[in-house]
């Protein structure tokens, strides 16, 4: 993936309006353990950072995707990762299947005031007994008419407490597990959707995360996303965008971690010298980079397939897997050589280190990455080469 002119000039735009606009909030939001997503939202909108890769007759700029993990890097320089989480919620993860699949009128009404801002979106996938195992949700959608009632929950969902709409992954037949599964847009304000409580966690503190309940939530069936019994389908093309941002998202961060733990390094004295004249030091965080770098090339060629039409399931997969271990890695490194300032709650490799840990869970956790490139590799238990 080669940046050109263009590409830089919306990492630069944007890296202004992140340090305008965000950054210097970030530890107020943070504290309140919410940010306020309808009002940054708009502004993003309004600068159409919110559609970069979306179709233009809907308000989006109708870019190829390469802009998309242009901006996605380009949030790696928010001061927290909930924040960039919950725009890439909004741009890679709640709004590709609606945007590919939808009807024009699904998207009149749901998608184009996603892209200005002018509405939040969530997608509902986790329950409480089913996270990264997607087969197995119990949230179902039965006909009434030309309607659906909709019973069941939905957990760790994120942008859910300011959220107007949700993309939500629901049975509707009784079909097998992967054919019986149907994409839904349910607007929150719809009688019989209650938020449980605010889920409070050990990071991303300032992006909010809820525990959703459905009570024979009525929606007409226009609001489901393409065909019905294909949401299964449609869920795992979404989760390709949504695992190539977390991959690209995460090398800003890191590399901001590292660069930040050379400089106090450089600074700290130990022994009489400083930190960074320790062989192993210097060598630690050099080998740290070599990993971040080879993490971009991973994700950088499986962004040039995707754009080129190619399934990158598996590529995605490693990225995501990949970027979740460094996001443990790197930080934990890094904090090390803090010492006891890394220990600090508002040190920002602590920060880095508490944020990061999500990266190996959401969005399917490393164990399931690891499954799919297994079955890519045809080394399944029982399968034969």
């Amino acid at each position: 993936m080669h940046f050109t002119h263009e590409h830089q000039e919306l990492q630069r735009n944007l890296k202004r309006f992140i340090d305008s606009d965000i950054n210097p909030y970030v530890d107020e939001w943070e504290a309140a353990e919410m940010f306020p997503a309808k009002q940054l939202f708009k502004k993003m909108g309004e600068l159409g950072f919110l559609g970069i890769a979306k179709p233009t007759e809907f308000g989006g700029l109708g870019l190829d995707y390469s802009y998309a993990m242009a901006m996605a890097e380009t949030l790696g320089h928010i001061h927290c990762g909930g924040v960039p989480m919950a725009i890439g919620v909004q741009t890679d993860m709640a709004t590709p299947a609606l945007a590919r699949f939808g009807s024009d009128e699904l998207r009149a009404q749901f998608l184009a005031p996603a892209i200005s801002g002018d509405a939040v979106a969530c997608v509902g996938v986790s329950e409480p007994s089913a996270g990264s195992d997607v087969a197995s949700i119990k949230t179902t959608a039965r006909k009434d008419g030309d309607d659906y009632i909709i019973n069941g929950s939905k957990m760790w969902i994120t942008n859910s407490l300011q959220a107007d709409w949700m993309c939500l992954l629901a049975n509707t037949s009784d079909d097998p597990a992967h054919r019986n599964k149907s994409l839904i847009i349910v607007p929150m304000n719809t009688k019989g959707v209650s938020v449980g409580k605010k889920i409070r966690k050990i990071g991303m503190n300032s992006s909010d995360t809820g525990l959703i309940y459905f009570d024979d939530v009525r929606v007409p069936q226009r609001y489901r996303i393409g065909e019905e019994g294909k949401g299964f389908t449609y869920q795992m093309l979404q989760f390709q965008e949504e695992r190539l941002w977390a991959a690209a998202s995460s090398l800003a961060t890191m590399t901001m971690c590292i660069e930040t733990t050379a400089e106090y390094a450089r600074e700290r004295k130990l022994f009489g010298a400083s930190l960074l004249d320790n062989q192993w030091v210097h060598f630690k965080l050099a080998e740290l980079k070599t990993e971040v770098e080879a993490l971009r090339a991973l994700t950088y060629r499986a962004c040039d397939l995707y754009i080129n039409g190619q399934d990158v399931t598996e590529l995605a997969s490693m990225a995501k897997l990949k970027a979740g271990r460094l996001a443990r890695i790197v930080p934990d490194a890094c904090l090390q050589f803090w010492g006891g300032m890394g220990f600090t709650w508002d040190n920002p490799v602590s920060r880095y280190y508490r944020d990061g840990r999500l990266g190996s869970i959401g969005g399917g956790a490393d164990e399931v990455m690891l499954g799919i490139i297994c079955k890519y590799m045809n080394t399944l238990p029982g399968k034969k080469g």
